[in-house]
Order: C-alpha cells, then sequence, then structure tokens
C-alpha cells in the first residue's frame, strides 16, 4: 500500500463501540491546510484588497497561523472519517469521539508530516439469540369478580350521593365528611408546615386519605372539640422538605356531614348511565370488566413472553440507543402532562430531566433489549407482514391523524411495518411457547396490588417532583 494512502485500522470496544485509527499521509494534511487558505482567501474582506483577492501570506498574518492550522485539521479530521466510514463499510450510531481530545490532536498537527489519529464510535449490535421455540412462561391469570360490580356501583352512587349535615350526633364516624380548621408544625424545628394549615376543609373520614394518624385523629372527635394531633410524614411522601419528619396538627371539628345514597333501583340506573335497568346496567359492567380482565391477561402474558424471549439474548448494548429510547421515554411523559394541561416547559427543568436521565436507565436498556430481541426473532425465524395487512392498518391511521399535517408517509409506513412486525411476532411466539396460567388467590392478589403500588413509573416520579 503506498505510503500516500490513507490507512484504517479498527479495534472492537465494549458496550458495542469501534476504535479507527487513522493514519493520513502528509499529502492529506497539506491539502488540507491549502483548502483552508482558499477558503479564507474567498471569503475574508480586508481592507485594500478586493474580495477574494487577498494574498495567502496576509491571510496568515491577519489571522494567525495557529487559527488556521486548527481550521484545517478540523477539515482533515471530518474528511479522512468520511472516507474510512466508507472504506471500511463502517454505520455509526452517533458522532465520533476523538481520543486524547482535539487540543492535543492540533499540537501533533503539522501540515509536512503525516498525522495518526484515533476517533470512537457507537456501532450496532450484533445480537445473537439463543432460543426462539419452546420458551416457557408462567402468568397469573386475572379472574372476573362478581364483587368488583358492587365496588364500581358504590363509586357511582358517592358521586351521585347529597351531602347533608348529620342533625343527631356529634361524634365524627369513619365515612363522616369532617370540616375542620387546622395548622400543622414540624416537631423538629416549629416551622409552619407549607399548605398545612386550612380555615375550613372538608375531609372524608376514610383511611388513606391523609397522611397516617390525621384521619385517625379526627374519628371520635365532638364538634367545636380542638385536638392536638401527632403525624408522621411517610418516607416516600411527595414533598421532599416533608420526607419522614414528625409533625404536629392542631384540629377544630366545626361540623360533621354524610352522604346520603341513592338506592340501587332502575332510577338510579337511568342517572348514572345510559340503561334503563339495574339489570341491564350490571350486565354492562359485567361485560366491561371481562373485556379489562381480558385485555390485561393478554397483555400479562405479552410482557412474561418478551422477557422470557430477552433472557435468550446476548447482546452487547452500546450507550447512544440506550440514551435514545431514555430521551423516548421522557418525551412521552411530558407529551402525557401537556395533554393534561401542565405546564411542561417549567416542570421539566434541566435539573430534573437529568434525574429522569439517570434513573430510567434501567427501563430504556429493557426496552432496547426487547425491541432487539423481537428484531431477531424475525429475522431468524423470516416472520412476514403481507402488503394487504400493511395498506389496511395504513388507512385506520391516516383516519386518526386526518386533521395532522405534513405527514412522512415513508417514515410512518415504516412505522407501521414495526408495529405489525411485532404484533405477529408476538403471536408466533404464543404459538410456540408453552404458557401455563394460575388463578390468583385474593390474599395473592392484595401481595400483587400492594407491591405493584410501591413500584413507581416514570410518569410517577416526575409528578412527585
Amino acid at each position: 500500500m503506498s505510503s500516500e494512502t490513507l490507512k484504517v485500522n479498527t479495534e472492537d470496544l465494549p458496550n458495542s463501540r469501534i476504535a479507527v485509527t487513522l493514519e493520513i499521509p502528509t499529502k492529506y494534511c497539506e491539502q488540507s491546510l491549502e483548502d483552508s487558505l482558499s477558503s479564507l482567501s474567498r471569503s475574508i474582506k480586508l481592507p485594500g484588497f478586493r474580495k477574494g483577492k487577498v494574498p495567502k501570506a496576509v491571510i496568515m498574518q491577519q489571522i494567525g497561523i495557529a487559527q488556521i492550522r486548527a481550521a484545517a485539521l478540523e477539515k482533515l479530521i471530518e474528511k479522512t472519517w468520511r472516507d474510512a466510514l466508507t472504506q471500511e463499510s463502517i454505520e455509526p450510531l452517533s458522532e465520533p469521539e476523538l481520543q486524547g481530545g482535539f487540543e492535543k490532536a492540533l499540537e501533533c498537527f503539522d501540515p509536512k508530516k503525516p498525522l495518526t489519529i484515533t476517533l470512537e464510535t457507537d456501532i450496532a449490535p450484533s445480537p445473537e439469540l439463543k432460543k426462539t421455540k419452546g420458551l416457557k412462561v408462567e402468568i397469573d391469570r386475572v379472574e372476573f369478580e362478581p364483587s368488583k360490580i358492587d365496588e364500581l356501583l358504590e363509586q357511582s352512587r358517592k358521586q351521585l350521593a347529597t351531602v347533608v349535615p348529620v342533625e343527631k350526633r356529634t361524634k365524627a364516624i369513619q365515612g363522616d365528611i369532617a370540616v375542620v380548621s387546622f395548622k400543622g408544625t414540624y416537631k423538629d424545628d416549629g416551622k409552619d408546615i407549607e399548605g398545612g394549615s386550612a380555615d375550613s376543609m372538608d375531609i372524608d373520614l376514610e383511611k388513606g386519605k391523609m397522611i397516617p394518624g390525621f384521619i385517625e385523629g379526627i374519628i371520635g372527635m365532638e364538634v367545636d372539640q380542638e385536638k392536638t394531633l401527632e403525624c408522621e410524614f411517610p418516607e416516600d411522601y411527595a414533598e421532599k422538605e416533608a420526607k419522614g419528619r414528625k409533625a404536629q396538627f392542631i384540629v377544630k371539628l366545626k361540623d360533621i356531614k354524610i352522604r346520603e345514597l341513592p338506592a340501587l333501583d332502575d332510577e338510579f340506573a337511568k342517572q348514572a348511565s345510559d340503561k334503563s335497568t339495574m339489570q341491564e346496567l350490571r350486565q354492562e359492567l359485567e361485560e366491561r370488566l371481562k373485556d379489562d380482565n381480558e385485555r390485561k391477561n393478554i397483555s400479562n402474558r405479552n410482557e412474561a413472553i418478551l422477557k422470557a424471549l430477552t433472557k435468550e439474548l446476548k447482546v452487547d448494548l452500546p450507550k447512544t440507543l440506550i440514551d435514545q429510547e431514555k430521551r423516548v421515554l421522557i418525551e412521552q411523559t411530558a407529551r402525557q402532562f401537556a395533554q393534561q394541561g401542565m405546564d411542561v416547559k417549567s416542570m421539566f427543568t434541566p435539573d430534573l430531566i437529568k434525574s429522569l436521565m439517570e434513573s430510567s436507565n434501567d427501563e430504556a436498556e429493557a426496552n432496547v433489549k426487547t425491541r432487539i430481541a423481537l428484531n431477531e426473532l424475525v429475522k431468524l425465524e423470516n416472520i412476514e407482514v403481507d402488503e394487504i395487512t400493511i395498506q389496511n392498518r395504513l388507512k385506520e391511521v391516516n383516519a386518526q391523524l386526518k386533521s395532522e399535517k405534513n405527514i412522512d408517509m415513508k417514515k410512518l409506513r415504516q412505522i407501521v411495518i414495526e408495529e405489525l412486525s411485532e404484533e405477529k411476532a408476538i403471536n408466533w411466539l404464543v404459538e410456540n411457547s408453552t404458557i401455563t396460567e394460575n388463578s390468583l388467590s385474593p390474599e395473592i392478589k392484595e401481595t400483587n396490588k400492594a407491591e405493584s403500588k410501591s413500584k413507581k413509573s416514570t410518569t410517577k416520579k416526575i409528578s412527585e417532583k
């Protein structure tokens, strides 16, 4: 190989990263300097010279050789990097990083001598799916519970209830609506609790409505009685300043109200829904709950089988893909808050975004692995989506987006194909795996519900912050 030819050497690095060493011959360096001078000569304006006619010696004197060398090196790196990508058929996922930094490379740069530099970039991973068929998963099946119908009806009754004062009783009991005034302070320093006071507030005397100790302290109080309640903020309380701190509230019970619930009859059914009878309303609620359960069961099954597939995946993930997924998660959450009318710009501060980028790492990594595993499954098992199915889905999506403008149809088609391929791949997995379904006992259901509440999603973390 001629000494005047660009030499490229590559080295695989961890996390699907590659180091590309460029041995740049002298003629490349000289040409880059010459091109930089020519470019400046055409664009620079100096008194006494016509534009494009400034001598190179004058340019070097006016601008300085250091700045010109820096511009020449920058162009040299850009050109040789592009040439190296073409020569070695490298498809980078990120912008290259220069080992040692630009300043160090500039110190070594002499246009009359060859130059050696090393750049790093992330590249697409090379996944290996050890197994696709015969996966074994076990899921907990959500069964229909008739009692859920009664719970929904009770919620609706409360919404349609009439609130009236209590006349023949002066003591507050659970289930009442207590009208109270209160003032709260922290016990450790005596300072007022921000938002911890009110002249008059209606509070439902139900467990979990306030911090531990507050509702329990009001139950049993008499109207016009004043009492000091000892409370403690939970460790996972949303307000950072209050987390885990002990507090006391001076509370006065001003009045007691109750909800007069409507009778569960046909009139209630007409008021609460578009049904004419309670029988029809109960039947509708049963169908809705069963449909919801079926969707949950399908979702749980798909999630379990995708986890099983991902366990069979061997892959070295590049940081670029994980960071991209983190940004997608945060953008999705921001859109959800925007749809709720929240001020996303003021909420998503740089510090919050940085914190969320760090806290969403595991979720982002899991999502990327799942996507790669599915893509690999599609390739290995030759799973294809026919054109008729694609066109039908595109019609559905276009109907939903008919009010949108400037839609990139090529990109939309690609998204639709990816979604359909994923759906078909999951169905293929279901057909080629062993799935065991367990019906949950009431005790296990309550345990799972408690565990589910303890796990905070990205959305929950943002709302707390």
